[in-house]
């Protein structure tokens, strides 16, 4: 689906009715109970600080987890998912020295 599709299927249902978002994606991720090793993955595995609690980083070292959760959430009932990307910007990255990751 093209994205001038996917905008306008998206507007069109709601104009029909409430749609719903995805919900909390930390209590998600929590349940998973991830060492700092699952964080690292092996691309940041020889990272100097800790990244454990870097949520946004799962979407790169964990993408099957991230898929996980935002299926449940489909399944669920939600009509829209979003990425984990709430601390994903440069302020917040620079708690994990990874500024450069972000825009």
């Amino acid at each position: 689906m093209k994205v001038i599709e996917s905008a306008e299927a998206l507007e069109k249902a709601a104009a029909e009715r409430i749609l719903i978002i995805d919900g909390a994606m930390g209590t998600m991720i929590q349940r998973h109970k991830l060492t700092e090793e699952d964080y690292r993955g092996e691309r940041f595995k020889d990272w100097p600080r800790d990244v454990k609690g870097n949520n946004d980083l799962l979407v790169l070292t964990q993408p099957a987890i991230i898929q996980e959760i935002h299926e449940q959430y489909l399944e669920a009932g939600a009509d829209i998912v979003e990425t984990n990307t709430f601390n994903a910007q440069v302020i917040s990255m620079a708690d994990y020295g990874m500024e450069e990751l972000s825009y």
